[in-house]
């Protein structure tokens, strides 16, 4: 996201006036903002852009320039980019003195708290690739991506902590955790207090202002392992670079001037130091792509302020709008919905909302409208992206959404997008053709943590085989149709159903079973189950949830088990048929 990107392009009798590429080719101009240049990188020749930050210390380093101006706000914890800066370099340094080099990895778990993005950057600072596990996993998944990633420090909150501590006799490459918050005193010696490092939100101004550590960082050093999934199951782990973290902060604010341009009217001021600041809601979470790579990072760089929710509320965020004069906020189209169709909307001023965006989860044409009816002075957005795209690939706002509702949008021009057979995974199909969407470009990330098998297949000569069915307009502008992997989006939560269905298999009761997506209005999609038991089989729709709710994230809990008394039906291959499946919830 830019700083251009909230400023409204008022409407003009002739649209549009330019075409995309007429706008792209303005923009990434020699001596532009948005200049590109190419670079060879691991032998690919890649488009890049050229005035992007150069790391992820960079980022920080821009986010600093705006000392006193309030960074994150949580509750009744306030702090200014310089107190952040202090309290992220108290922890670099501690991190370095806990024995972490470069390469080394340093896990970051915990709810959206202030103490996030302290911890993500002070990995960053001290060479660490940041290693940000999901918040809502059990302890067994939790262990899991501890184990896999080779984690040596994690920075965990008092829930995670309880989820993981029992699994420490398995992590023997676990050196230490550090917990914010914590009630009590630790009950693990390799556990510590974080604030005995940083001290309290409040009080981080009052830090030593000390130097960075003397780490050298290139832009395709690595920088961050972040955990997707696979058809197999288990979790894999995204390995990005500093250059895939940092592009996206000029592909947001590409979107927003294009739009400018092809509504005919002069750029508008750049430079975030002469600019109001910009506030935004995070309510989705720093470990996804979606809230590091797409909202805290471009934040930090261009001075805008993150307001942060402990859970979810859409009355209380209305009030956080109201009394932080929000500009922005979104994430999944579960979020705009809710704030649309809440009773006590009309008691908030919420006039401050210049943008709804959204991407993770499909959205239904009509939100786009009722966007642009209930906040008049906001601008609806959304965009398809990837773990392994680093966040955004492709963004859609304003104007070209509004007339395109089903369209996710045109990739930024330093990304390529091709429409393949399936088949062959080579011949490129025309304009308009379905088929496998396969991308490129400098926020692809280099490949799998530790999987060469699984980087092989999905990474071909520097594209990205996405496992989406998709096609492109004559513009370029992409459609999602449908997603080849089995796979299916929960309120921007990937859940694989194989995953699901490994579980529902290992019950005593359970012969067959599948895991489909019902269409959700709010959540894009659920998850729903449709089971054959064994002979004798006794167990329920309810028995069959506590079952999968035990062993997995509850996001993944199938809301609806269907039992059919026969066998669940089959192609020639002896594959299941989900699209019979489907027709069982339909209605």
């Amino acid at each position: 996201m830019s700083d251009v990107e909230t400023q409204t392009a008022p409407s003009v009798p002739v649209w549009p006036v330019m075409t995309v590429a007429e706008a792209h080719a303005r923009l990434t101009a020699p001596g532009e903002r948005f200049e590109i240049e190419e670079k060879v990188i691991r032998g690919i020749a890649t488009r890049t852009w050229k005035n992007a930050p150069p790391t992820l210390r960079d980022i920080f380093l821009n986010g600093r320039t705006f000392k006193d101006r309030e960074f994150l706000v949580y509750e009744n914890d306030r702090a200014t980019f310089e107190s952040f800066a202090r309290a992220t370099i108290a922890l670099a340094h501690q991190l370095q003195a806990d024995g972490v080099k470069k390469g080394d990895r340093v896990a970051v778990i915990m709810r959206n708290l202030p103490e996030w993005p302290v911890a993500f950057w002070a990995g960053i600072l001290a060479g660490a690739i940041v290693t940000p596990l999901n918040a809502w996993w059990t302890g067994p998944e939790l262990e899991y991506g501890l184990a896999d990633s080779g984690t040596k420090i994690a920075i965990v909150d008092d829930e995670r902590l309880e989820r993981i501590q029992d699994s420490f006799g398995a992590l023997p490459g676990l050196e230490k955790v550090y917990v914010p918050r914590l009630p009590g005193e630790p009950a693990d010696p390799k556990v510590r207090r974080l604030e005995d490092v940083i001290g309290k939100v409040n009080d981080w101004g009052r830090l030593p202002d000390r130097p960075l550590p003397d780490v050298p960082l290139a832009p395709e050093d690595d920088a961050t392992i972040l955990y997707t999934s696979g058809t197999t199951g288990k979790p894999k782990g995204a390995l990005g670079t500093h250059r895939n973290m940092t592009s996206n902060i000029m592909a947001g604010g590409i979107s927003a001037s294009r739009n400018f341009l092809r509504a005919g009217l002069p750029l508008p001021e750049s430079d975030p130091h002469k600019l109001p600041q910009r506030v935004g809601l995070l309510v989705v979470p720093m470990f996804h792509a979606t809230g590091l790579s797409a909202n805290l990072s471009p934040n930090l760089n261009s001075g805008g302020k993150i307001v942060l929710m402990r859970r979810w509320d859409a009355e209380q965020a209305m009030q956080l709008i109201e009394r932080e004069k929000v500009g922005s906020t979104g994430g999944v189209p579960t979020i705009a919905w809710q704030l649309i169709e809440h009773p006590a909307r009309e008691k908030y001023d919420l006039s401050s909302l210049t943008s709804v965006a959204y991407g993770g989860a499909p959205s239904a044409p009509e939100l786009v409208r009722k966007i642009v009816e209930t906040f008049p002075a906001s601008q609806p957005g959304n965009g398809w992206g990837m773990t392994e795209t680093t966040a955004t690939f492709t963004s859609h706002m304003g104007r070209d959404y509004e007339n395109r509702p089903t369209s996710a949008g045109p990739a930024a021009p330093v990304g390529e997008m091709q429409i393949r057979d399936p088949a062959d995974g080579k011949t490129v199909l025309p304009a308009n053709a379905v088929g496998e969407l396969w991308v490129k470009g400098p926020q692809v990330v280099r490949g799998y943590w530790n999987k060469p098998e699984a980087t092989a297949e999905t990474f071909v000569e520097g594209w990205l085989r996405t496992g989406d069915l998709a096609r492109l307009d004559e513009e370029g502008f992409l459609y999602i149709i449908d997603r080849a992997k089995d796979m299916l989006i929960r309120g921007g939560e990937n859940i694989y159903c194989v995953e699901v269905e490994n579980v529902l298999y290992d019950h005593p009761d359970v012969m067959d079973a599948a895991l489909v997506g019902k269409p959700h209005k709010t959540l894009g999609e659920e998850p729903v189950a449709v089971v054959h038991l064994k002979p004798g089989g006794t167990a329920d729709e309810a028995e069959l949830q506590a079952f999968v709710r035990s062993r997995l994230a509850a996001f993944k809990v199938p809301v609806q088990v269907v039992f059919l008394p026969e066998m669940l039906p089959r192609n020639a291959n002896g594959k299941i048929v989900k699209t019979e499946l489907k027709k069982l919830f339909e209605g």
